[in-house]
């Protein structure tokens, strides 16, 4: 596995996400770098890595080869900077130990008097005794707020208690930020959320039911068909039915409906233009 490929971190998940949160960040990202979705965005190698990605975690035992193969690259890569660590720290044992306190001296059994170099007294607390001082005004943010800063106000929902977004409702994050609110979807932390996530997502367009996802691509098969089955193309986009979901009325397909209309005595009258 190259060290420069994540698959989880391609599609932006957890790498104990559930399969269904997977796929679902997989169609969001398809939908946004696709080529021929998005034209005017450049994704043709993000979509490469995505569909990658996808391939490898779609499937539970390849899913289960490359976890455990993404964890002894880790190891290994661990080991290796342990490993230098070590040797770093072996190559200046011989160098003489410095005093614990922070004053100039000599150093034990020479009889030089050149002043040794001077440490902080704090050292091993790895604080400095130079510029020193934590100003809550201007380093710090108020007791239970993030880095975005104080909500804005008119909460509703589930308030949160962590992250860059703590202290706001997910309603006021809703409106600020929609990919934050997509990312907490995907995440274990966020699962608690996920029926507010949801309908927030829902309510914004980003999220679409499936049974409507499904309508729509049965109706564009079937309005494909006809506009096959009649020659006049004009005339086969007034048939194609639009303005309401596909099956709300019934469908002629099978009966030779619409071959009917290439015939030069048939004439199509639209009550609706009458």
């Amino acid at each position: 596995m190259p060290d420069s490929f994540d698959a989880y971190k391609t599609l932006q998940v957890d790498p104990e996400a559930d399969p269904e949160v997977i796929q679902a960040a997989y169609r969001r990202l398809a939908q946004k770098y696709h080529p021929d979705l998005t034209p005017d965005v450049p994704g043709g190698e993000r979509m490469t890595a995505i569909n990658r990605a996808w391939e490898i975690l779609r499937d539970p035992g390849r899913r289960a080869a490359y976890d455990l193969e993404r964890q002894a690259s880790r190891r290994s890569t661990i080991s290796r900077e342990t490993g230098a660590a070590s040797a770093g720290s072996q190559s200046g044992a011989g160098e003489p130990t410095r005093p614990s306190g922070g004053r100039a001296g000599k150093r034990p059994g020479s009889g030089s008097s050149a002043p040794v170099e001077e440490v902080s007294g704090n050292w091993t607390s790895g604080r400095s005794n130079v510029g020193g001082g934590y100003d809550p005004a201007s380093m710090g943010m108020a007791q239970g707020t993030g880095a975005a800063g104080a909500p804005p106000g008119n909460p509703s929902g589930s308030v949160l208690n962590f992250g860059r977004y703590s202290g706001w409702s997910l309603g006021e994050v809703a409106r600020r930020d929609l990919e934050y609110i997509e990312w907490l979807d995907r995440t274990p932390i966020g699962r608690p959320y996920r029926e507010e996530i949801d309908t927030l997502l829902r309510a914004s367009g980003r999220r679409r039911a499936p049974n409507v996802e499904a309508s729509e691509r049965v109706g564009g098969l079937v309005r494909e068909r006809i506009r096959a089955k009649v020659d006049d193309p004009e005339l086969a986009e007034r048939l194609v039915p639009t303005g309401y979901p596909f099956g709300a009325k019934r469908l002629c397909l099978d009966t030779g409906y619409f071959e009917t209309f290439n015939r030069g005595d048939v004439t199509l009258v639209d009550l609706r233009e009458s």
